[in-house]
């Protein structure tokens, strides 16, 4: 298991310190996990999974995909969620800002987005 934390971390290039903020403990303590001097808790293992997205069977023992699979609609409500948490106050600010535009500056920006989702594909 202890690889499979340090694999989670470096895949979403994290630090320990990050990674540990995250899950709620120290950055030692991702350290220890890491070189198998420490065994998560469940509740640690638990958060592992909730936090990131992970794949519990593959975490505890290796099979399977590492992270959920989830469709468009899945990971938006994720997104959501997780902004709803105060992940990132500056799109938090973006989706309040968008809320208050008239229907027509709306449509504006959602053809702005489409056009950049066709720059990036």
């Amino acid at each position: 298991m202890n690889s499979r934390i340090k694999e989670i971390r470096k895949s979403l290039n994290m630090t320990q310190d990050e990674f540990g903020k995250k899950i709620g403990v120290a950055r030692n303590s991702v350290a220890s996990y890491e070189i198998g001097r420490r065994t998560p808790t469940e509740a640690i293992i638990l958060s592992i999974c909730r936090e990131f997205r992970v794949n519990e069977e593959w975490f505890r023992t290796g099979a399977g995909d590492m992270f959920i699979a989830m469709n468009e609609d899945e990971e938006i409500a994720a997104f959501c969620g997780d902004l709803c948490a105060g992940s990132d106050p500056l799109i938090a600010k973006i989706v309040l800002y968008y809320a208050r535009l008239s229907d027509e500056d709306k449509a504006f920006v959602r053809r702005m987005i489409e056009d950049l989702g066709h720059l990036v594909q």
